[in-house]
């Protein structure tokens, strides 16, 4: 097995014990009634976010692009791209990284940025792209400040068709961001590395998952 494998299955088991991944019936934004769900909020604690961003690092390091530092988008990305740059650290990778407020501040440093000089190649980390909404004012950021965006890293791609329950769009968020953006996005583990590990589980309670993941995707996936 690849340390490739070996990240995004340990990443997976990681995820199903910290029940940050769960499997049953849930609704999802769009409407569709998703036979799992993922989220990211859950990884609440320091074992968890430590680990976390190890799970992000090495994905990053696999993926071989090149980048001088890390952005976060509020809110949720700001833990995780500081979690994902300690990881580095410990790896002898030392990079600074940035974030932003939801909100300019008038005052003290004032701006929306913070942290260090937001310059060179930016990789923009957060949990799951949806709409893209979040990408497109991180790339606006970043752009606005004379940087160059290098990537998207997110925890999980459901590669799944944008659109409704009903109306399907013919590309799945994270194709929408690379086109649209011309930038990667790295995931650490995606749909079809989440069926790979449900068919090659040991644990029958898992593997009866497998056919309901299986129809999802065949309804509505890339």
């Amino acid at each position: 097995m690849s340390s490739k494998n070996s990240n995004q299955d340990n990443f997976i088991r990681f995820a199903l014990e910290a029940k940050v991944l769960s499997f049953g019936e849930f609704k999802t934004k769009a409407g569709r009634l998703s036979p799992y769900f993922f989220n990211a909020g859950s990884f609440n604690d320091g074992t968890r976010l430590s680990a976390l961003g190890r799970y992000y690092a090495n994905a990053l390091k696999e993926s071989k692009v090149e980048f001088d530092m890390l952005y976060g988008p509020a809110y949720k990305g700001i833990t995780l791209a500081a979690a994902t740059t300690i990881a580095l650290a410990d790896d002898g990778i030392n990079v600074p990284f940035a974030y932003n407020r939801k909100e300019a501040k008038d005052h003290g440093e004032g701006g929306s940025l913070i942290g260090a000089p937001v310059k060179g190649k930016v990789v923009i980390i957060d949990d799951v792209i949806s709409a893209g909404t979040s990408v497109r004012e991180s790339v606006d950021l970043i752009r606005g400040a004379g940087a160059e965006p290098a990537a998207v890293l997110i925890a999980l791609d459901r590669m799944e068709r944008s659109g409704n329950a009903t109306e399907l769009g013919d590309q799945s968020a994270v194709q929408a961001v690379e086109q649209e953006f011309g930038l990667p996005v790295i995931a650490i583990a995606n749909l079809a590395d989440l069926m790979s590990f449900l068919t090659a589980s040991s644990d029958t309670e898992l593997r009866a998952y497998l056919p309901a993941v299986k129809a999802y995707r065949e309804q509505y996936g890339i």
